[in-house]
């Protein structure tokens, strides 16, 4: 290949000089250390192309200088190696758990992936089933049966399994260039790593370390291969994006980047030169700087138009909104800015609308109308009353409702202005706290193993062990356990909004209470696939309730009215006809009713839950003579180990039906058959 020239380009508002640093490939040296003249330097920012460079045979850093004056923000280091900000590649050992290393280079990416033709996904919020995953996690177990294990090669091999399961949208943990050595521990003989990346080294590059090759200077082209195949399958992409930190840390923690370009810029700091801490990683991300917004608004472009990405899950993203003093702001320019944004137009943008510094602003996140969010409450609401806590049955009612009281609107508003289903991600588990068998195993958390003496993860997990703290043989609470399980997928699958559930919950997959796995890089947090046949009832179950979700519109959102006359989406208590539940009711339901034109057909489903541990007898509504409510799901089964009936075996109800202790009852409502 020919020799190139090469254009660098930086920006430093304090600082004084900058200097250009190539190295040959790998190399701890540089073998030319060019400082750039002031003639190219126009404001702020510092620019030159370098000639005569084959761009595979080195790679790249930079050292700026300025003032030292730690109590004022100023940090510069003229001896400090700099990653480039806006790198599309990070140098680096592949291998993951092997990067012990003194700095970072950039790489020079050549692009050459085609796409073909690949128009923009037009599925809306509310028409997806979200699956939150780990990209080495996901496979790496022997058990996975890939050939890749832990890469974005293994992931892409398993989209027959994700098509099987039926969902239409993954969302990947943490894939941007992170050091997963960075605070690595030896406890009780195992290395603890910072397996779940969510302490960012380079904003624009894929972690090499979930390839399955070298990609020298074409770095990112077994993740494009992984989101085309993905996308040809009908599967849209998400990434949990950190823009509330960095890997840098406090003042305690290295300089490899942003402190080294312009630590007063890039960090909120503290009138005497602290790091703010609001992410709880040791430094919070200045993001309403005019700078930091750019660079952040170019990363999601660079990400959205190179990499095709979906939509965006932002951690913490509470942070997004703060003023550069801490205070949180009214309208943030950030979060407008994305909003609006005419290249993000069509991404989806998702809150986790919250932070570590105690800003909770689920149901008000700023800019609410163009971003989904987390519903924290819908969690919190549905764990506690599934389990028994009945206090909480109105939360539960309007969490499977749409969440219309803090998204705008009572479930039973038809207006344009109801965001509901289209802002709220309704979850019961995600990566962060016990996966859905651990939710039913265990009434603590078990962390040991993450050496903190169990004092680190959530306290308030609302969780039950149906009887018995771990591994249990007794068959009446495995079946509970398994029964609670239906039960909680059944309910997050007939409720407005967008359902989102951790990998492995559809076969059981555990954590042995562990609720905090960030650095269990073992069999903690690698599912196990051995699992998918032990409990393959379960999966089933999994994909029947996804796919009565995607049949029924009407759980998704507002169709015309029923021709039948029901409204639109009513609560109910034991009795159908009385729709106000009572504030400690141990069982209700939850009715949708509109007209699907794409069929001809009214679109009926009531659903009922029964969280008491005595049976209780129902009514459901009456809808005429020529339509029947039909059971479509039973989570305590026929005693056939049987929960669901497909159309057309389905059993006819009525007008009552006796609810088995601590079971969820679907119906469906269609014309009576002969």
């Amino acid at each position: 290949m020919l020799p190139v020239g090469v254009n660098f380009t930086v920006q430093t508002h304090y600082g004084t000089s900058c200097t250009l640093l190539l190295f040959h490939r790998n190399a701890t040296e540089p073998y030319a250390i060019l400082p750039f003249p002031e003639a190219y330097k126009i404001g702020d920012v510092y620019s030159m192309i370098v000639f005569g460079l084959d761009i595979e045979e080195f790679e790249y850093a930079y050292q700026i200088d300025g003032p030292y004056d730690p109590k004022n923000g100023l940090t510069f280091d003229p001896n400090a190696v700099l990653l480039d900000p806006y790198a599309r590649s990070v140098a680096g050992p592949r291998i993951w758990g092997n990067r012990k290393i003194d700095g970072y280079h950039a790489r020079v990416v050549r692009d050459v992936f085609d796409w073909g033709v690949m128009p923009q996904s037009t599925r809306t919020m509310s028409d997806l089933i979200i699956y939150e995953l780990h990209v080495r996690g996901f496979t790496y177990h022997p058990s996975s049966g890939v050939t890749h294990r832990g890469t974005f090669a293994g992931l892409k091999e398993k989209i027959p399994y994700l098509k099987e399961l039926g969902i239409n949208a993954v969302e990947l943990m943490p894939i941007f260039e992170f050091d997963e050595t960075m605070n690595s521990r030896e406890v009780d003989g195992k290395t603890l790593l910072d397996y779940w990346g969510y302490n960012t080294v380079g904003f624009f590059a894929p972690n090499i370390r979930y390839n399955s090759t070298e990609e020298y200077n074409q770095e990112g082209t077994e993740l494009k291969e992984l989101i085309k195949a993905l996308h040809d399958n009908g599967i849209e992409v998400i990434l949990d994006v950190v823009f509330n930190h960095t890997a840098e840390g406090n003042e305690l923690g290295p300089t490899f980047c942003f402190k080294g370009f312009d630590n007063k810029v890039y960090y909120m700091l503290t009138p005497d030169g602290h790091y703010y801490n609001f992410s709880g990683c040791g430094n919070t991300l200045n993001c309403n700087n005019p700078i930091v917004r750019l660079l952040i608004l170019e990363c999601l472009r660079y990400w959205a138009v190179s990499y095709r990405i979906d939509g965006f899950r932002f951690d913490l993203a509470s942070i997004l909104g703060r003023h550069e003093d801490g205070s949180p702001l009214n309208n943030p320019p950030l979060l407008e800015l994305l909003a609006t944004d005419p290249i993000l137009r069509n991404v989806k943008l998702i809150a986790e609308a919250w932070d570590a510094g105690g800003l909770y602003q689920v149901g008000r996140f700023p800019a609410s109308k163009r971003w989904a969010e987390w519903n924290g409450r819908y969690r919190d609401a549905l764990r506690a009353y599934l389990k028994g806590d009945s206090w909480h049955s109105w939360d539960a009612a309007q969490s499977i409702t749409g969440s219309g009281d803090i998204y705008g609107g009572h479930y039973s508003d038809s207006s344009s202005n109801y965001a509901g289903y289209n802002s709220c991600v309704n979850f019961l588990t995600c990566h962060d706290g016990f996966t859905l068998y651990d939710l039913y195993s265990y009434n603590e958390k078990h962390n040991e193993a993450n050496g903190w003496h169990n004092t680190d993860g959530a306290d308030d997990n609302r969780s039950w062990n149906c009887g018995f703290e771990g591994d249990c043989d007794d068959p009446a609470v495995i079946s509970l356990r398994y029964r609670m399980i239906r039960n909680a997928c059944t309910v997050l699958m007939c409720s407005r909004g967008t359902p989102m559930f951790l990998a492995g919950d559809e076969f059981g997959n555990t954590q042995y209470g562990n609720n905090n796995a960030y650095c269990q890089d073992n069999e903690i947090s690698w599912l196990d696939w051995g699992l998918l046949e032990k409990n393959r009832d379960l999966f089933e179950f999994f994909k029947f309730m996804i796919a009565y979700r995607r049949k029924h519109p009407i759980i998704r959102k507002k169709l015309p009215d029923a021709v039948c006359g029901m409204e639109p989406l009513r609560t109910h208590d034991v009795n159908s006809e009385k729709t106000d539940i009572p504030r400690d009711t141990k069982t209700m339901a939850v009715s949708f009713a509109g007209y699907n034109p794409l069929t001809g057909k009214d679109d009926l489903v009531y659903v009922a839950l029964n969280t008491h541990w005595e049976s209780v007898r129902i009514t459901v509504p009456f809808l005429g003579n020529r339509l029947a409510w039909y059971l479509s799901v039973n989570t305590w089964g026929d005693g056939q180990n049987r929960y669901f009936y497909p159309e057309g075996e389905e059993v006819r109800i009525d007008h009552e039906f006796i609810m088995p202790p601590r079971t969820v009852a679907v119906f469906t409502g269609r014309e009576v058959r002969s």
